[in-house]
């Protein structure tokens, strides 16, 4: 039977897979705000909805939740726009009883391949013991998120120097600062969400270190006109700032981390226009703890793996191309939210019920479509104004550590694409294991792309996690 998001014990021994001979109507993979909103929406139109999730309960990266045995009183007093949640996931409750929805929580999507009937063919590894989970589906929507982008800089790998959306997760999920006095730097929007919230929570914040200026969104004023709720969201953030009497430092970055055991300080120096470190600015910041983050990058592994077309968005990251109906360049493939390109949760929920309606047959509500406009453009604005200058590099020694998981010094990339000749991430891959570990790129890759002289490319592969051998041993001869 299907499983509801509150149930509690192992999904992988509740929830029935679709019978194989009678393929689920939709295949959703991701139960954030657009896999969420797209399931909830497809289901109120009639389809038979699959949505598989490798987090316990909805709402993904954005909405997240404290853990039951934590007691939080009030959870939703650490997010905006709760109630948008809070009614899809109530609604998905209502769907997932009465059989609409097969809602599979912990079930992680390694691949997705095409059935020669036209349908597809999802393959997951579900619950605690990763057991192998198939699911087939007459289309299938992609609303995998995205991560966050790391730009290394000497003693970046200190304990206490964490993701800024670590430290934010860390606070929603697990009640926990990250320190006592945390320096909060990198570029993007979510530098002030997270220095509010720790500041709220009680740690010290000395200073919002952010490398761009926000004098590059004068440029886009009737952009930002279109969205007042945007500007009254930036006003609340100051407000919340100037409260807790932290300090916004813009186009400077950090440079350096220092400590022993664990990060003691932070070197922050002013930037020039194309982030390279001005000489004689550089002053240090003690703290315990540094939140560090340059925005997000889609996670497409699934999408690519399958040949889906992507497009260079203004923030130097990679994004599907997608039409005004969410469809991929792949037929019977759609996608909605950050994997379009990073936008916020308001943009991938309102993708979410696009996608939905285009996969139904309906017709799209024009206000929906005005809406993705509005916020496609905000997030355009958003992108171009906080991308990372070339000069960042300048900020690393030859001996600072580029992979965490294979230890590569930016010296040796520099010199397999100096000397040795190498021109983008994958040859620079091949001669030095940068981007081999076990996060297969994902905190490296933008950082080794630019010390390779170019931009992110595609990377295909046919498993978008590991999966333990055993697992694919139980999948009969004629899987696809």
């Amino acid at each position: 039977m299907p499983t509801s998001p509150s149930d509690s014990a192992d999904p992988a021994d509740l929830a029935a897979l679709p019978d194989a001979e009678h393929p689920a109507d939709l295949a959703i993979v991701g139960a954030g705000p657009a896999g969420l909103a797209a399931a909830v929406t497809a289901a109120d139109l009639g389809l038979r909805v699959t949505l598989l999730d490798a987090g316990d309960r909805p709402g993904g990266q954005f909405y997240r939740h404290p853990a039951p045995a934590l007691g939080a009183a009030r959870p939703e007093a650490l997010h905006h726009a709760w109630p948008d949640f809070a009614t899809r996931e109530a609604a998905l409750r209502v769907h997932a009883s009465a059989g609409r929805i097969t809602y599979l929580p912990l079930h992680h999507v390694w691949t997705v391949v095409p059935d020669g009937d036209g349908a597809w063919t999802l393959h997951a590894l579900g619950g605690a013991e990763e057991r192998a989970a198939t699911v087939r589906a007459a289309a299938v929507l992609l609303a995998t998120g995205a991560y966050e982008r790391h730009l290394p800089f000497p003693g970046w790998t200190l304990p206490g120097v964490v993701g800024a959306g670590g430290a934010q997760a860390m606070l929603k999920a697990g009640l926990v600062l990250p320190g006592r006095r945390v320096v909060v730097a990198g570029s993007g929007p979510l530098l002030l969400a997270v220095a509010g919230s720790l500041a709220a929570a009680g740690a010290t914040v000395p200073a919002v270190v952010e490398a761009a200026a926000y004098t590059a969104y004068a440029a886009r004023t009737p952009v930002l006109l279109r969205n007042p709720g945007k500007l009254a969201e930036a006003a609340a953030y100051g407000a919340a700032l100037a409260r807790h009497h932290v300090r916004l430092l813009t186009r400077h970055a950090v440079t350096e981390a220092h400590g022993t055991d664990r990060v003691e300080a932070v070197t922050v120096a002013r930037l020039d226009r194309d982030w390279r470190p001005l000489p004689g600015t550089a002053r240090r910041i003690p703290c315990d703890a540094l939140a560090v983050g340059h925005g997000l990058v889609p996670q497409l592994e699934l999408a690519t793996g399958v040949g889906c077309a992507t497009r260079h968005s203004p923030d130097g990251t990679l994004a599907l191309e997608l039409d005004a109906h969410q469809r991929t360049s792949v037929p019977g493939l759609w996608s909605a939210g950050e994997t379009g390109g990073i936008g916020g949760a308001g943009l991938a929920l309102t993708e979410g019920e696009i996608a939905a309606h285009a996969i139904a047959g309906r017709p799209v509500p024009a206000a929906l479509t005005r809406t993705r406009s509005r916020l496609r453009a905000f997030a355009g604005a958003m992108a171009a104004a906080h991308r990372p200058g070339r000069g960042w590099t300048g900020w690393l020694r030859d001996d600072a550590v580029v992979c965490r998981c294979e230890e590569v010094p930016a010296g040796r990339i520099r010199e397999a694409a100096g000397e040795l000749g190498a021109r983008d991430a994958r040859t620079v891959k091949l001669l030095t294991r940068a981007g081999m570990g076990w996060c297969q790129g994902r905190m490296c890759g933008p950082a080794v792309a630019a010390l390779a002289g170019g931009d992110p490319a595609p990377d295909r592969r046919p498993l978008s996690c590991p999966v333990p051998l055993r697992r694919l041993a139980e999948l009969p001869p004629d899987a696809p």
